[in-house]
């Protein structure tokens, strides 16, 4: 017959509440976390004086200024109308991605998720998403008497 010792007992103690302590001690939550980190932070996405195809931006009109912000979702393999815009503007994809074509010669470019596309003025082009479609935050620097975007045919 074994005799159990003051040793073997403690052992076997420790080796019984060992996984009642690890999980214990699991700080994690099922709470969401925060996708923020502690610091302030800026990134800038954009900062260009030309559309993505290489063409300066015109002077800006003398008149009273407008922002507008546009948010715009295309589904998946769908083409906008030709357009062009009169008026500077920038559109950030939100999610998807998104071809952008010139109609003058066929230019292409794909933005994707997380992109900024610096968009051309006076320039007829049109958007074409592929399998994931695209959703577009677009911001406009014009007036109020511009229209933000024309039909070309």
């Amino acid at each position: 017959m074994k005799l159990i010792t003051k040793k073997s007992v403690l052992s076997a103690a420790f080796v019984a509440i060992l996984p009642f302590l690890l999980f214990s001690c699991d700080n994690s939550s099922n709470d969401p976390q925060s996708e923020y980190s502690d610091k302030i932070e800026s990134v800038t996405l954009l900062k260009t004086t030309k559309s993505w195809d290489g063409t300066a931006y015109p002077a800006y009109p003398a008149t009273q200024p407008e922002i507008s912000v546009l948010k715009i979702a295309v589904p998946p393999n769908k083409a906008l109308d030709w357009h062009k815009h009169s008026v500077i503007n920038a559109a950030y994809v939100e999610k998807g991605e998104i071809q952008i074509e010139r109609k003058e010669d066929g230019k292409t470019q794909w933005v994707r998720k997380g992109q900024v596309l610096p968009e051309m003025v006076n320039v007829a082009h049109r958007g074409k998403t592929g399998d994931k479609g695209a959703t577009l935050i677009v911001f406009y620097s014009g007036t109020p008497d511009i229209p933000l975007s024309e039909p070309v045919k």
